[in-house]
């Protein structure tokens, strides 16, 4: 077994590969992990923003052509670009082929880490998933260049996921290091994604609608990759577009989870002035927003490999949600039920998506939900031949760590115990990382350029496994 010596590098190419491949199939069932890389990498070739850019957006002499939309450019003064996330540069790159020296101007903020390619388009990088002062910084870009945009203009949008973080900008009276307090409160806190942004949008001068106030009059339309279940607009791209949630939202949720006492004063002060900061349900001008990628993308991508492999594939209808270890111990359960039922000769896969979270106390090691999720799955299918499972972030990135996820196997347990490492032990203090990397099975990509659901799976050799 060849342990991961592959260099992690800072700044990354985009890659729709799994890199460390050798790794991760010279041990356990290799048959079974191989496949499981390929069906990842199949996955996130299925949600490539680029492609799907340049599908929906065409150029013929000076007419623009976005979905259903045309413009013919002779009669628009100015072309604006505007973006933030971390599927954001392969819309961006697609724009700049597309349009050429019809772009007047643009800026995207990238995350750290991340190579770039773009020419035409400024470039801002800003940390992920705690902001920082280029965060900051970029944000401030955005609305100046928003704020260029007159009637006779056309601003495009790329915002996708993770522009909460990469793009901040606070009111009057809340600063950045309050702003980067309220994201580790919130990250930790156990909440949903749609709980979080409730309240980041309402402590915000550019969430929730508030940058596409800043660009009307001019037209804008948003081209925008979904990370969140269920492709909801206002949480994918939520400073352009109307937000559904209230400020009553963001009081829920603080009160849900019992976070009014850990946020910093300035902040619990802005919240409570309640309807006067609460965010723009509707525009009066003309905004035009297109999923290029839906959220379910990947999953679909997998499943058709998983066909094309030969899998007898059991889907899982609904989204994966709530948090990692219930949902892993859920779906092994799940797992050998639905094998039991299935008689044939084909190997067998179970395959879902979503976005789950891990609520934290206290102090805790390195890890993020992916890699808790496998862990999990881990101790529960450990002492079984025949069986791998797997959970991948698809932007590359499983929470503060540079790995996406894990493929785990019947012997990840005790290969990690023969070193040292007590999965019990990890799981209960958030320390999935060091472990999975002892036992070889983390799974590095580096940037993806997507963003979509994370995508989880289990699959099944019927010539090997003796089922608990």
């Amino acid at each position: 077994m060849a342990t991961q010596t592959l260099d992690y590098c800072v700044d990354e190419m985009i890659s729709h590969e799994v890199l460390n491949r050798s790794c991760l199939i010279d041990h356990g069932p290799s048959q079974l992990r191989a496949d499981a890389v390929d069906i990842i990498e199949h996955a996130i070739r299925a949600a490539d923003p680029y492609e799907e850019t340049r599908k929906r957006v065409h150029l013929e002499g000076n007419l623009l052509q976005i979905g259903t939309l045309n413009y013919d450019l002779r009669i628009w003064k100015n072309v604006f670009i505007l973006g933030a996330g971390k599927a954001t540069q392969g819309i961006a790159l697609a724009l700049e082929e597309i349009l050429g020296d019809h772009i007047t101007d643009g800026v995207v903020i990238l995350k750290r880490g991340e190579s770039n390619h773009l020419k035409r388009i400024r470039v801002v990088y800003a940390s992920h998933p705690v902001p920082d002062e280029t965060s900051l910084q970029g944000a401030w870009e955005l609305v100046e260049l928003a704020r260029k945009a007159g009637k006779h203009d056309l601003v495009i949008s790329a915002i996708t996921g993770g522009s909460s973080a990469l793009a901040v900008l606070p009111p009057d009276g809340v600063s950045l290091s309050d702003k980067q307090c309220l994201n580790e409160v919130l990250l930790k806190s156990g909440a949903s994604i749609r709980e979080i942004n409730a309240v980041r949008k309402h402590v915000s001068l550019i969430k929730g609608g508030r940058l596409a106030l800043e660009v009307f009059p001019a037209e804008l339309v948003i081209l925008t990759v979904s990370d969140v279940v269920g492709d909801p607009l206002d949480y994918i791209t939520d400073p352009t577009v109307p937000d559904t949630s209230s400020y009553i939202d963001a009081w829920n949720t603080l009160d849900k989870y019992r976070l009014w006492d850990q946020l910093p004063h300035a902040i619990r002060e802005y919240l409570k002035r309640g309807i006067e900061i609460e965010s723009p349900k509707s525009f009066d001008c003309q905004f035009h927003p297109f999923v290029l990628v839906a959220g379910d993308a990947a999953f679909k991508g997998a499943v058709n490999r998983c066909i094309e492999l030969g899998y007898d594939a059991t889907l899982i209808p609904k989204e994966i949600e709530g948090e990692s270890c219930v949902q892993a111990r859920a779906i092994v359960e799940r797992a050998e039920s639905k094998f039991k039922e299935i008689r044939g000769n084909k190997p067998f896969i179970l395959v879902g998506r979503g976005e789950t979270i891990v609520t934290i106390a206290g102090s805790h090691g390195k890890g993020g939900p992916n890699q808790e999720f496998a862990l999990t799955a881990a101790l529960a299918i450990q002492g079984h031949d025949g069986i791998v499972a797997a959970s991948i972030d698809m932007d590359g990135t499983d929470g503060p760590t540079v790995f996406s996820g894990a493929i785990v196997d019947g012997w990840t347990v005790a290969r990690a115990k023969e070193l040292g490492f007590e999965a019990e032990e990890c799981l209960k203090n958030h320390a999935s990382t060091v472990l999975l990397k002892a036992a070889d099975d983390l799974v590095y990509t580096g940037p993806t350029g997507t963003n979509v659901n994370d995508l989880m799976f289990i699959l099944i050799d019927r010539r090997k496994i003796r089922f608990w």
